[in-house]
């Protein structure tokens, strides 16, 4: 337990959140994948994402936060966020992915506080967030409820029957 806790610290410790650069694209493919909870078109969907942003800057209306550690600069997180257009300061949280070997160590929380100072930056005033309702989307529940995210809404049977859309809300303010 001492080497875990010892390990977060560091990798907390050593954290650099910036933009998203052309090489991220890798490191990003691999934590999407390794975490085992995305499907082929989701992955896919993640790339794409990653693609537009870096073809079109932020008027693609994705905005990335890289998160690394250690001196070789290791990408550990990120996430991807941006405004939800017709909205006065919302800004929907699309994707928030740490590497499954740096999990449970801070830099989840990290990323998430990061987004959340960047918002209220840009002017935002209120975070969406959602998820499935499926069982192996637990942990990414409480996840938010303890970064201070509420269940908003439940849209039943919205990816599937039996797999409800969850939206999570948090008013920066």
């Amino acid at each position: 337990m001492k080497k875990q806790d010892n390990h977060a610290s560091t990798l907390r410790d050593n954290v650099r959140i910036r933009p998203l650069e052309p090489h991220d694209r890798s490191p990003i493919e691999d934590m999407v994948v390794s975490s085992g909870m995305f499907n082929d078109v989701e992955i896919a969907t993640a790339l794409e994402l990653v693609e537009e942003a870096l073809e079109e800057g932020e008027e693609s209306g994705y905005i990335f936060a890289i998160l690394e550690t250690g001196n070789a600069n290791k990408v550990r997180g990120y996430a991807c966020y941006g405004p939800v257009p017709l909205t006065q300061g919302v800004y929907d949280l699309y994707w928030i992915v740490v590497d499954p070997a740096s999990q449970g160590t801070g830099l989840g929380r990290a990323l998430i506080q990061y987004v959340e100072q960047d918002v209220l930056s840009r002017g935002g005033r209120m975070i969406l967030v959602e998820t499935s309702s499926q069982e192996k989307y637990g942990a990414t529940v409480r996840f938010y409820e303890r970064c201070g995210y509420h269940l908003e809404a439940r849209v039943r049977g919205f990816y599937r029957i039996g797999d409800d859309k969850l939206v999570f809300q948090k008013e920066l303010y």
